[in-house]
Formats: structure tokens, sequence, C-alpha cells
């Protein structure tokens, strides 16, 4: 029967060989990746940036600029959508060969909505984290409000503990 040994360490294994004496001798990580970057054949880049409709070919139902009224807008594609898809109904009813254009009309739509819904990601996810650091601020409050109770009836368990053992 023959047994495989185990494969010896990776060399940087020696960097760290003063680590259990010095916790500060280990090489500091790399920098974060800044820009473009290639992974698996495929070009990424960390700009965290929502690239616009036209950029992508697709025609925008909706106005351009920084003053968007998402709310509005959002309602609007819905009541277009809602529209069409009823129109793509009829269409599918009375001329069933004339549906393509109807369908290309409601993928624009969806398209439209999902960017609108994309752009609004950013401000989730921050009002996500005040939430969240919110609960935190009230859990730790709690527990500093429970610890605070706690120690106040030990006290007083021992204050009558005291006087217990005085009394006899």
């Amino acid at each position: 029967m023959a047994t495989a040994t185990y494969p010896p360490p990776p060399p940087y294994y020696r960097l760290y060989k003063n680590y259990s004496d010095d916790h500060d001798s280990c090489p500091a990580p790399p920098p974060p990746i800044q820009g473009p970057y290639s992974l698996y054949g495929a070009s990424y880049t960390t700009d965290d940036v929502l690239p616009g409709l036209e950029e992508q070919g697709v025609r925008q139902l909706y106005p351009k600029g920084p003053n968007i009224d998402f709310k509005k807008e959002l309602r609007s594609l819905n009541r277009e959508l809602q529209l069409n898809i009823l129109e793509l109904a009829d269409v599918l009813v009375e001329r069933p060969s004339q549906y393509a254009r109807r369908v290309e009309d409601i993928s624009l739509i969806f398209k439209n909505l999902y960017h609108l819904l994309n752009s609004l990601r950013p401000h989730q996810a921050r009002a996500t984290l005040i939430h969240i650091l919110e609960l935190q601020i009230q859990r730790r409050k709690q527990a500093v409000e429970d610890i605070k109770r706690r120690r106040e009836e030990a006290q007083r368990l021992l204050t009558e503990a005291l006087g217990t053992l005085d009394g006899q």
C-alpha cells in the first residue's frame, strides 16, 4: 500500500517564523487594487459607477439630470408598463404576428425601471447602514443599562449580606 506524504509548506511560511514571539514581524497585506484589473481573462474596474442607459445602447424614457423625482418616474414607468402589457394581450388576441414590437417596448420599460432602481442602490445602502448602526447603539445602551442594574442589585445584595453578618 503506497502512501503519499504531505506536500512541503509554501515558501512564504518563512516570513512568519517569528510570529509567535512578535506579531508585528509578519509582512503587511498588499494594498487594495485601484482602477482596472484583469481576472480570469475578463477586465473589471474598482470604480463603482452605474453606466448610463445611453452608454448601453438603450433609449432612456425618463428625463436626464441629477434632479430626478424617482417616485414620480417609477410610477410613470409602472403605469406605462401596465398599459403595454394590456396592449400586448390585445395584440396577441387580434394580431398575433405583430407581438414583437410590444415585447420590445416592454423590455425597454423594464430596462429603464431597473436602471432607476439601481441608481437608488447607494442611497439604500447608506440608509441600511445607518439603521444597522442605530440598532447597534440601541443594543449597547440596553446592555449598559442591564450591567448597571445588575451592579446595583449586586451592591444591594452585598450590603444586605454585610448587614446580616454584622447583626449576628
